[in-house]
């Protein structure tokens, strides 16, 4: 019951803090105004793991690569402490665990898509006109885009967020079964 338990709350924790960093990245290929209280929120929650890796790593113009690295290493801290709370052994994390913690990070920016996507969408039935809409806009257009050239709105009810969720989800799927075979065959 422990390790349940434990295991639930790193999961939460780490997803939590993985997508805070992702969500960082993000806006900042966005073009997000640091001064935006979603930008500022995000800062403040990761600023004291990517501003010391940012003497080591610079953003470039168009890509935070600090933040990706910071995520890459929460997700190796996540995976070895998972590890420690299931009562398996750290060093057969070795070859694959790098691997593993870069497709945790893809699982946290696919879980990270399907929230953007779902709060985007029921804060367009409510206020189109709030801060939090247009950003969260900004943010998904690049997802939802590709799918409205390819399916148009039905009757005027937008079916592409929709259809993105089950790409995610059919992504996640794919990802989490690459994942086990590595971490069983450890590749």
């Amino acid at each position: 019951m422990f390790g349940d338990i434990a295991r639930f709350l790193l999961n939460t924790i780490f997803t939590l803090f993985g997508a805070a960093l992702l969500l960082r990245a993000w806006l900042f290929i966005a073009r997000i105004a640091p001064d935006n209280p979603l930008m500022e929120a995000i800062l403040q929650a990761t600023n004291w793991l990517v501003l010391p890796l940012r003497r080591i790593i610079p953003a470039s113009r168009s890509i935070d690569w600090t933040s990706l690295f910071a995520t890459w290493l929460a997700a190796i801290i996540f995976i070895i402490l998972m590890v420690a709370v299931s009562g398996g052994s750290l060093g057969s994390l070795l070859p694959a665990g790098f691997i593993i913690a870069i497709l945790t990070m893809i699982k946290w920016a696919l879980n990270l898509s399907i929230w953007l996507t779902l709060i985007m969408v029921l804060i367009s039935w409510f206020n189109l006109r709030s801060l939090g809409a247009e950003i969260l806009m900004k943010l998904t257009a690049p997802l939802l885009n590709p799918l409205r050239r390819i399916v148009p709105p039905l009757g005027g009810i937008d079916l592409s967020p929709l259809i993105l969720l089950t790409i995610v989800e059919i992504l996640l799927i794919i990802v989490t079964h690459i994942t086990m075979s590595v971490t069983i065959f450890g590749l």
